[in-house]
């Protein structure tokens, strides 16, 4: 950290000629939250809710009741030593890569070959003096030059509180035998020294290994049973993908099981959860380890990989020289890092999920889904926002006549009800949408949006991106996925009644189609 620096890449919108992409995405500026900042949040808001967190428990076994339709789950209370039952129509395991939920239900899961394991060392130490004039939260720490420990080939300096708490991501070289006992906190906290590079002061607060996995469950459900987060999509960190993939299964989940608990949706809503994220979760992994196989080429320039000292200084000094061999090397270290840029600047991966299955209508589209113009290109860089069933609301911002403050057609939908956008000329969707609520006893809110409507398209971005005529409707799920469209408004408030309940219906399970 405090050495010579080979190479910098901008990350998650920080780029200049990336920045435009981000803000038009979403109306949130990307954040940078450690999961041990934000679970307390979630926890705190959880019990304020009043649901109970029971920290220390296990599962320990459980049992569905076919007849009754309850799931009694075993749970044993470290703290006290004792067990207990709890009955529930529905269980969630988000448990974690070590899900014990999985492992009852035998949950098929796609192993591809590990990359080994790493190494968290969590310390306490201010580096701001370092990052003043190279700020990043994220640091990939090398050095052929110098001989190194089996269990710390090279690792990633990663911020976790700006700059005084650090996450030191270890990662062993290919001759480390866990087998021989593990390191000493003594040789932990020399690798930390070295890495930081001078002599400022470093706690270790803690230590933890983990696998690079590359895993993924074939299905996520069995029956009333759900499998969510890093219990069925286990990866790296790579694209920071985590903690956003598994927030993403639950916000899908939970409006269904909402609606059909309230009655609203017929049960087999439920089974288009596992048939619309486990696709995201199987893109998600393997995104995750091409980003951490990318890098091996960044090794392979700055001369990482050879295992004797002598050649790895050999290639760093031909990195400098100017020979032919030295400018090759210098060519592949610039292509190698601007290729991570599908790690530090993947938009496509983050906001182009989308969905097939019941839960989306899509029999009026002439046309199959397909990825358009530079997502097309690159699904992984790029997004392109779209209102074709079964993608994500597009992000844009709206405002009044008199313009108030702005807000976004992504917080005008969802809040557990079904939104219909429509504009001038679409006045029948209004009527019909209320009887067609009336009827289903399910919410849906209507707004239009046009030159004096409800809402004023201020920068006419949803002109463009709408995909249907001024009077035609774009249907929005609860979690924000648009669910149908029609291209124009029908000939009368019968014919749009009917055409809006065929489709809700359809999407809730009560219309096979």
């Amino acid at each position: 950290m405090a050495g010579e620096e080979y190479a910098r890449i901008h990350s998650w919108g920080n780029d200049p000629r990336r920045k435009g992409d981000y803000e038009l995405a979403s109306p949130c500026e990307p954040f940078d939250l450690p999961q041990t900042i934000l679970e307390p949040v979630l926890v705190r808001h959880a019990a304020l809710k009043g649901f109970k967190c029971r920290f220390d428990s296990t599962l320990v076994s459980l049992f569905s009741d076919s007849k009754t339709g309850l799931i009694t789950a075993n749970i044993h209370d470290k703290m006290t030593n004792k067990e207990y039952q709890i009955q529930t129509r529905h269980l969630f395991g988000a448990d974690g890569a070590r899900s014990e939920v999985v492992k009852q239900l035998n949950l098929p899961l796609v192993v591809q070959p590990g990359q080994g394991i790493a190494i968290n060392v969590l310390v306490k130490a201010d580096l701001s003096h370092l990052v003043k004039n190279r700020t990043g939260n994220l640091h990939w720490v090398m050095q052929p030059d110098r001989e190194h420990p089996d269990f710390g080939w090279m690792g990633i300096v990663r911020m976790v509180k700006p700059w005084n708490e650090w996450m030191f991501i270890l990662f062993p070289d290919r001759n480390y035998d866990r087998s021989q006992g593990k390191p000493s906190k003594d040789a932990y906290q020399k690798r930390v020294q070295e890495f930081i590079g001078d002599d400022t002061p470093a706690e270790i607060l803690d230590i933890s290994t983990w696998y690079i996995n590359e895993i993924v469950a074939e299905k996520y459900s069995e029956g009333n049973i759900f499998c969510l987060g890093d219990a069925v999509h286990r990866h790296p960190p790579l694209n920071g993908l985590g903690s956003n993939t598994c927030i993403q299964d639950a916000f899908n989940l939970a409006w269904k099981v909402a609606y059909v608990h309230k009655g609203l949706a017929s049960p087999s809503l439920l089974s288009t959860y596992s048939i619309e994220r486990q696709p995201v979760g199987h893109s998600i992994i393997t995104r995750a380890n091409q980003a951490y196989r990318d890098h091996f080429l960044v090794w392979k320039a700055l001369g990482m990989l050879p295992t004797d000292l002598s050649a790895r200084k050999e290639i760093l000094e031909e990195l400098k020289s100017a020979t032919p061999e030295g400018s090759n090397r210098r060519r592949a270290l610039r292509a190698a890092i601007k290729h991570t840029s599908h790690e530090f600047h993947g938009l496509g991966v983050e906001m182009n999920q989308h969905y097939d299955g019941q839960g989306v209508y899509t029999a009026d589209e002439p046309n199959p889904y397909a990825p358009s113009r530079r997502a097309a290109e690159d699904r992984i860089l790029f997004h392109e926002p779209n209102t074709y069933p079964g993608s994500r609301l597009p992000h844009v911002w709206l405002n009044k006549a008199i313009p108030g403050e702005p807000i976004s057609t992504v917080d005008i939908a969802g809040h557990g009800s079904f939104v219909l956008l429509s504009g001038i000329g679409g006045g029948r969707w209004k009527k019909a949408a209320k009887n067609v609520a009336e009827t289903l006893k399910v919410p849906i809110q209507v707004h239009y949006i046009g030159f004096r409507q409800d809402w004023e398209d201020v920068y006419f971005e949803w002109e463009n991106l709408r995909g249907v005529e001024e009077s035609g409707a774009v249907l929005v799920r609860p979690d924000r996925f648009v669910a149908w469209r029609a291209p124009e408004v029908l000939k009368d408030t019968e014919a749009c009644e009917s055409k809006l309940l065929t489709v809700m219906r359809s999407i809730l399970g009560f219309l096979d189609v």
